[in-house]
């Protein structure tokens, strides 16, 4: 049994290689985001987070005259800022990055 596609087929083989363009495109920039690292601060430096694109931490410094035994509250709301402030950067990058190799197109689960 044959069907007749109406040229629909060439069409469809098109729209096959693009797709798997894009997802090798967004493999390798996926990797490439893995190495990429995004650095954040609060306190006015007191402490800096890094991330990566994959949102890891991958470093956390604290200078030592931030730390007070008598006031950890403040230490913990500064590492917290710092950790979301990069993890936010590192979204935004992502998405930057993203919306490169998909031409905008907001594709769920990306």
């Amino acid at each position: 049994m044959k069907f007749n596609m109406g040229g629909g087929g060439a069409q469809l083989n098109q729209m096959m290689k693009q797709a798997k363009k894009v997802q090798e495109q967004m493999e390798k920039m996926q990797a490439e985001l893995e190495e990429r690292l995004i650095e954040a601060a609060s306190g006015g430096g007191a402490v800096k987070a890094v991330v990566n694109g994959r949102q890891e931490l991958k470093e956390l410094e604290i200078k030592p005259e931030v730390v007070d035994p008598e006031d950890i509250d403040m230490l913990q709301d500064l590492v917290i800022a710092a950790v979301n402030e990069a993890i936010k950067q590192s979204q935004d990058m992502v998405s930057s990055e993203m919306a490169k190799i998909t031409g905008g197109l907001n594709i769920p689960g990306l």
